[in-house]
């Protein structure tokens, strides 16, 4: 698996190739249709990310090497796709990858910052803040 710097490197290439938003959106929405769905039990209130305008579910599970997986879902397509951008970042990676991480520096390579809605924005950083706990709790 790539550092989380080549993932990032290659998500800013993936988006640079498409050029305008409108691109770039569609290109999330099928991001997130690669998403593994969550079984109905997963989808609980313990894995609920609060301050998220749509049903956003994030399940953390420690695995081998001190790395931490991540899997997520949501109902709403664009968030789906903001999902699978924050699990090839921090999927797999061990908690002093993820804490020492610049999530803020990444969305400004991404240019999501310009192109989220405030609440979409808003969103998303409930969804890293989740992440950041989580490996806090691990690390």
């Amino acid at each position: 698996m790539a550092d989380i710097d080549s993932a990032l490197a290659e998500l800013a290439d993936e988006f640079e190739l498409l050029g305008d938003w409108e691109e770039r959106y569609r290109y999330l929405i099928d991001l997130g249709k690669d998403l593994a769905p969550l079984s109905d039990a997963e989808r609980s209130d313990a894995n609920k990310v609060r301050g998220c305008a749509s049903q956003v579910w994030l399940v953390t599970e420690p695995g081998a090497d001190d790395e931490i997986g991540f899997r997520g879902d949501s109902d709403a397509h664009i968030v789906r796709g903001l999902i699978a951008i924050l699990l090839r970042l921090y999927a797999g990676r061990t908690a002093s990858e993820i804490l020492g991480f610049d999530i803020k520096a990444a969305f400004a390579k991404l240019g999501l910052n310009e192109a989220l809605s405030s609440q979409r924005s808003n969103g998303l950083a409930s969804m890293v803040t989740r992440i950041r706990r989580d490996a806090e709790a691990v690390g």
